[in-house]
């Protein structure tokens, strides 16, 4: 069930930069953006980029010490987000990136929000195209655990999240 709510250019923008991984000088690396949290417009007819909800490569080390644990509280606990996360993460094999696509929907917000935010999942899903994982989330017990994450990305052969061991 389409809402017919739009994406927005910036949206859009956000995920290519996020995606593209193109060869930088390190103060552009620094910029690029971890983690970022959508929302919709104050009209609900358009999904935008939430402001002040985002988390830039270069905090991590500076006044981000855990990225995971630093989105999760990102996260409004009575209110319905789209998200993408960066994950960089190891196998026994090698270390991998991948973006990550959050649909947080927590027990706490309004039905009517829930509703839309559903029925707009599919709108802002066609704009990241190429995304492997998907994640619904409804509520803090679900995403506080990192290794909840980790069984997305690739279950049992993950062996860190982050630099940190499960």
């Amino acid at each position: 069930m389409a809402s017919g709510v739009t994406v927005s250019d910036e949206v859009i923008k956000v995920f290519n930069d996020m995606k593209v991984r193109k060869s930088s000088t390190s103060d552009e690396v620094k910029k690029r953006k971890k983690a970022v949290l959508f929302c919709l417009s104050d009209d609900k007819k358009k999904i935008i980029v939430e402001e002040g909800r985002q988390i830039l490569v270069g905090d991590i080390g500076d006044t981000v010490d855990d990225p995971y644990a630093c989105f999760v509280k990102l996260l409004p606990l009575n209110d319905c987000r789209y998200g993408l996360y960066d994950a960089t993460y190891e196998t026994q094999e090698s270390k991998k990136e991948d973006l990550v696509f959050i649909f947080w929907a927590p027990e706490g917000a309004p039905l009517k929000s829930k509703m839309i935010y559903a029925s707009s999942k599919d709108a802002i899903k066609k704009k990241f195209t190429g995304i492997k994982h998907e994640w619904q989330v409804n509520g803090l017990d679900d995403i506080q655990d990192r290794s909840t994450l980790a069984e997305k990305l690739g279950g049992s052969v993950v062996v860190s999240l982050e630099g940190k061991a499960l």
